[in-house]
């Protein structure tokens, strides 16, 4: 039985990885960091408490600036698969919290690769990297294209990824990044716009909201959907060489049009409901993010199939089911 680590197990990516690993055989453990409130919900469907003799997910406390923590579960699990999935990923808050976004994004990652070469792990090392990475670097981006990061977030990101290929090449380690585009589902964050958009719509139909407050609706993004996303992350550890890959789909549409569409959904008219607010903007903004996955889908076999207007009706959906029978609030002990 293969053996992973996650960091960022109780995000979208990390959740939705560790059911895809586990629906592969795998033991699947994760680091969660401690909180007085309870953060692992995107996990209620697949945690195992522990005390069962046939669990295969476990989680442990630890954080992405605290060296001893991830050194000590690197030494005491012994994982074949590591996925760094752990970020302050918000991109608009990164201009609010800069010091805390690089130490816990850029060397969090450091932090990680560090400890596997002094520990003398075997393991396969993967790297979230990030389309923010690309800035305002023409589109489309590939793997060849230069970087100019335009946030705290990305200029993290990018030393992140930097960071690994110099493990790689420095210490003769399995370590890739992924350059992951946008990719949304209904356990995005809530402060993301896709996610924001999506919960509006839904309580605007049932009248628990009035208004929407938005920043720029002319940002183009390449949007996929998330489950299908963390495919790719493991595929990328299963090469016969560590190789970093972009994924995305091919296409990128603006915010406006995500709205239109979601709003559309209930046949409501976003302009009715949507104001800007330029607090929201970003100090320097980010126009286009296209992805060119080719070389994903010529090595690693990887191909998006949700497209754009399905993503955003899954989660418009997803959010009104969600109205109408609520989540019991959790009251078990802490796991």
């Amino acid at each position: 039985m293969k053996r992973a680590l996650i960091t960022g197990i109780t995000g979208q990516d990390g959740s939705y990885l560790a059911e895809f690993l586990l629906g592969k055989g795998y033991e699947v453990h994760g680091l969660k960091r401690r909180s007085s409130s309870f953060n692992t919900g995107r996990l209620d469907d697949i945690y195992e408490d522990w005390h069962e003799k046939d669990s295969r997910i476990f989680l442990h406390f630890a954080d992405m600036s605290d060296s001893s923590s991830l050194w000590n579960i690197l030494y005491t699990v012994q994982p074949d698969e590591i996925y760094n999935l752990a970020a302050q990923s918000h991109v608009r808050v990164s201009f609010d919290i800069p010091e805390y976004t690089c130490d816990i994004t850029a060397n969090g990652a450091l932090r990680l690769l560090e400890g596997i070469r002094r520990i003398g792990l075997k393991a396969r090392f993967y790297q979230a990297s990030s389309s923010e990475m690309y800035g305002s670097a023409p589109a489309p981006q590939s793997e060849d294209t230069p970087f100019y990061p335009r946030s705290p977030y990305a200029c993290s990101k990018l030393f992140a990824h930097t960071i690994t290929a110099n493990y790689r090449e420095s210490y003769n380690l399995f370590a890739c990044s992924g350059i992951l585009f946008n990719h949304e589902s209904p356990r995005r964050g809530e402060t993301f716009v896709t996610r924001k958009i999506a919960r509006a719509v839904a309580r605007i139909k049932v009248g628990l909201q009035n208004k929407l407050y938005l920043g720029n609706l002319e940002a183009r993004r390449d949007w996929g959907y998330a489950p299908e996303y963390v495919e790719a992350m493991w595929r990328m550890l299963q090469q016969d060489k560590p190789v970093d890959y972009v994924i995305g789909t091919g296409e990128s549409y603006t915010v406006r049009e995500f709205l239109e569409i979601a709003f559309a959904r209930f046949n409501l008219d976003w302009r009715s409901f949507v104001e800007i607010d330029p607090r929201y903007y970003r100090p320097t903004e980010v126009e286009n993010l296209l992805a060119d996955p080719s070389k994903a889908r010529k090595h690693l076999g990887w191909h998006h199939s949700v497209g754009f207007r399905e993503l955003v009706n899954i989660m418009v959906d997803a959010e009104f089911e969600g109205l109408k029978s609520p989540k019991q609030v959790i009251t078990s002990i802490e796991r």
